[in-house]
């Protein structure tokens, strides 16, 4: 496993929301931008004034079923690094990986919920939480430890293929094994590569500082 390197974010950082400036939305509406500086540090923006950032996840061009709010701000993320470093750490996970499926779940906000249930940053289902002794799913600590303990679990029952990981982890490891691999369902055909390419980009800011 690669050293965690620490996550920090520019501030002031904007919001993710439609009452933003104009010039700053027109940037927000592109994605999260990242890069690593010289000490290690993952440096996170919507606004790209730097010209080391690299975009990491782009914006869908329209809003995922899983129930994000808007209002999501990146100066917030600075303060799970901890959580996810620690949390990674415990289960034997990349802190990218954990890092990934924040970002795709719910950007970063705690509070998001979905539709169909799912809750907090890595967007728990009731059952789920229950299994990993989560009783506040709105509780940044208490969520991202039980979603990574979910993902080791997964890691370990899909022997570290991370297609069926995260394909498992979105729509369920009865559905990845009914299907004898990736459900053919939309969502979990988009989500699954998505994810991937966040966290392949976040591996690679690690690598290049």
């Amino acid at each position: 496993m690669r050293a965690a390197a620490s996550l920090s974010v520019l501030v002031p950082a904007v919001l993710l929301t439609a009452h933003v400036a104009p010039a700053a939305a027109e940037a927000a509406a592109t994605g999260i931008f990242a890069f690593t500086d010289t000490q290690g540090v993952i440096h996170y923006s919507n606004v790209p004034a730097d010209k080391r950032f690299r975009l990491v996840l782009a914006a869908p061009p329209e809003p995922l079923e899983m129930g994000r709010r808007a209002g999501v701000s990146l100066e917030r993320f600075a303060a799970y690094t901890r959580l996810i470093k620690g949390a990674a750490q415990s289960n034997r996970l990349e802190p990218a990986l954990v890092t990934a499926v924040i970002l795709a779940e719910s950007g970063g906000d705690p509070r998001a919920q979905s539709k169909r249930g799912a809750r907090g940053l890595m967007q728990l289902m009731p059952a789920t939480a229950r299994q990993y002794g989560v009783s506040n799913v709105f509780d940044p600590e208490e969520n991202i430890r039980g979603g990574s303990r979910y993902l080791r679990d997964l890691v370990e029952r899909y022997q570290n293929d991370l297609q069926l990981v995260l394909a498992a982890y979105n729509a369920g490891p009865e559905a990845v094994d009914r299907h004898g691999g990736i459900p053919p369902f939309r969502e979990t055909l988009e989500y699954v590569p998505r994810v991937l390419q966040i966290y392949h980009r976040l591996l690679e800011l690690t690598d290049a500082r």
